[in-house]
This record gives structure tokens, sequence and C-alpha cells, in this order.
């Protein structure tokens, strides 16, 4: 005779049965349910690998050197700043834009070399927001732009984009490493005067970073930038704030300025005097046609489209905010580049028709200017900004307005 199970037995025996299968089987009597609960396991599993696989996240875009190299027909997203309207496969425009069909954009916003551009097709859908003739002050703005990366204009391109957009990310800029410390820089001067002091100064900038002349443009969009928009730039004879966009060649567009004018001594835009920054400004096209390759003095005839200053056969008289601006650029230049690095030895003298002769005039008048307008905030920031980050060296005279007297009277 079989026994009876006990009470306990009799309940726990089933549970204990059921803790023990497998899960399938668990609900073997239910077969939505079990297919519920695979699906979910598998669905689990999916999204595990997917976001494990290092593969799945979005390719970072190309630079425009890359997307040059990769013209193969695929899709991409390439990023860099616009520099022109495509004409040719040769040929960009930089102002004057004659269309909104089609960008060039390279990987600095300052490229003039058609063989590191990359040119993009606008396509109607994005002409309103991209293209040259409509919006010029796209100029130096970086995009970025997905599309087929083929050839365009018979150059390398990109072609039916699928997105464009305008990026926040500013252009790049150099950071040289600051000589001595501030408080050191002008230490081996102390106590001199004269050509003593001349000398002294002329060993300390004298050691500075270099620029191209390419380069100038980024810098002077940092260095003369509007402290009340940071889009625009001071120009110098005018006063004008301006978008820095609109650099260029055009009438209305703002280019580089050498105040020592680069005729004087012959050194043209070569790297040294033709691309210090300290004496490179921004300024209106025409305005800087105008002065030319003048000297500086008083009088003349008020300029039409630069009221406050005044010019007449030989010489440039700026506005008054800028004229000690003027007058300590130049002296930099006379201290900074004595000879010895193969350029002229700049001098300044009390002329005012010196022509191609490394003079630059009129050394009275110019010492006066220093004296009636001493360096404001927009002169001080300017020289603290080519220090830190573009040529590493100063203009003494912006920090220390009495060095002049102090060598030249």
């Amino acid at each position: 005779m079989t026994p009876a199970p006990s009470p306990a037995a009799a309940t726990t025996g089933p549970a204990t049965a059921a803790a023990t299968r497998p899960v399938g089987a668990a609900h073997s009597r239910n077969p939505l349910i079990a297919a519920v609960v695979i699906l979910g396991m598998l669905f689990a599993g999916l999204v595990a690998q997917s976001a494990a696989a290092p593969g799945s996240q979005a390719a970072a875009p190309l630079t425009v050197a890359q997307a040059i190299a990769t013209q193969n027909g695929s899709t991409a997203a390439v990023t860099g700043y616009i520099v022109g309207q495509p004409t040719s496969a040769t040929s960009v425009l930089r102002s004057g834009f004659t269309s909104d069909t089609a960008l060039a954009i390279a990987d600095s916003a300052a490229e003039t070399n058609t063989a590191k551009m990359l040119y993009v097709q606008v396509t109607t859908e994005y002409r309103s927001g991209f293209g040259l003739q409509t919006t010029p002050s796209l100029m130096g703005r970086k995009v970025d732009v997905t599309g087929q990366l083929t050839a365009y204009f018979s150059h390398a391109g990109l072609k039916s984009p699928s997105t464009m957009a305008l990026s926040a990310t500013p252009t790049p800029t150099p950071t040289p490493t600051p000589t001595p410390t501030s408080g050191d820089y002008y230490a081996p001067a102390a106590g001199k005067t004269g050509a003593a002091l001349e000398s002294s100064l002329h060993q300390i900038i004298s050691v500075q970073q270099k620029l191209s002349y390419d380069q100038v443009w980024d810098a002077l969009k940092d260095t003369d930038q509007d402290p009340a928009n940071s889009s625009n730039v001071i120009l110098l004879y005018t006063g004008r704030s301006q978008s820095k966009a609109t650099n260029g060649g055009g009438v209305d567009d703002w280019n580089r300025e050498h105040v020592w004018a680069k005729s004087h001594g012959d050194f043209g835009t070569a790297t040294g005097p033709g691309t210090d920054v300290h004496h490179l400004r921004p300024t209106d096209v025409t305005v800087n046609s105008a002065r030319g390759n003048k000297d500086f003095d008083l009088g003349g005839t008020q300029s039409t489209e630069a009221p406050g200053n005044y010019t007449d056969a030989d010489s440039w008289e700026p506005r008054n905010a800028v004229k000690g601006d003027v007058a300590r650029m130049i002296m930099y230049m006379a201290v900074r580049y004595e000879g010895g690095d193969g350029f002229a030895d700049l001098e300044m003298n009390n002329l005012v028709n010196n022509g191609t002769a490394p003079y630059m005039g009129k050394m009275s008048v110019l010492l006066e200017w220093n004296r009636i307008d001493p360096p404001d905030a927009f002169e001080q920031r300017r020289n603290q900004r080519i220090y830190e980050r573009w040529q590493g060296n100063r203009n003494p005279f912006v920090d220390h307005p009495e060095y002049a007297d102090a060598i030249w009277n």
C-alpha cells in the first residue's frame, strides 16, 4: 500500500518542479508568451551588439584635403571655409560674385591656391542660404556639407548636397609661445637712451614668429576685432566697423594696409617686414589706394571717403584717433628692421617725398602724434594679441611711448 503524501510534500512539490524547468518550458503551455519572451531577448541582444560595435558611430567629417583625395563618387560629410565662387578649374572669385550656384571651400579661410579647394555644387534648395551672390558675407565662414565626392567644373568637387549648414567653429589661429614673461620683456633696455636703447629694443623685438601673407588675413580678423561686435573689424583710416568676411579686392571690401609703405625699402609682401602684423591694418580698399605709398604729414584736402583724413601730392594725415597709432607703427618698423636680416635698414627721416628709399617721414610730426595721442585700450589689446597669439613680440612704443623721445630727441 502506497503511503499518502504529507501535506508539506503536496504543497511544495509542484512549485519545486516549476522552478527547475527551463524558462521556455515554464511557458510551454502558452506559446504566445514564449514567443514574446524570445523576441525580447533577441532585441536586447541586437541593441547591445549595436552599442558595442565601434563602427556604429557617425564618421567624423572629412577635411577638404581628405575630400580632394577621395574623389570616388562616395557620399561623405566635409567641413571647410568658404573662400569664393568657382568659375573654372583654375579660377575662383573672391568678390564681385556672379551666381549662387557654386562654392569653393578650403581648410584655411585665407586659401588662394585652387588646387587646395573643393568645389561644391549649390543646388536650388540651398541657394538662398549659401549663394555668394545673394549673401557675400558668407566669405570666411565655416560650412558643413554632405554630398557626392565627384568632379565639378573639371575639378575636385562635391555634388548633389543632401545637407548644408554653417559651423560655429571659429577660424583657427596659431598660438606662439611668448618670448620672455611680460614683466621681464624690456629688462635689457632698462636705463638706456639714444642709440643704446634703440639697439637693445631691436634685439628684444627681433625674436618673433614670422607669418605668411595669407596668415595675415586671419591675424587681422583677430587683432583688429571690433570690441562691440566680434563679427567685425575696425578699419584704420575710416574707423568703420565692417564684417570680417568682406576682406578682398572689391570696392567696398577691406584689405591689408602696409602702414610703412612696402615700396619704401622695396620689401613687398615678403615674409618679414611685408607680413609683420605690427604695421598691417584692415583698411577700406579705395582709401588704401588713395593713401598709396605717401609719407605722413599734416595738411592737404580732406578725403571724401574717409572724413578726418587729409592728403596732398606726397603726404597723408590720418584721423586724430589713430595719429599716435600710425606713429608708433612706423617707430616699431624703424627699430625692428635694421638691415641685418636680408631686408633694407628702415629709418624715419624728416622728409615727405621718400619714394622707394627705405625711409618714412615726417619724423618730427610722427613724434608729436605719439605725444598727443597716447595708446588707447584698442591699441593695447592689439599689441597684446599679437604677442600672445601671432608673433610673440611686442611694439615697445605702445608699452612705453616715452621710448620715442628717449631715442630720437
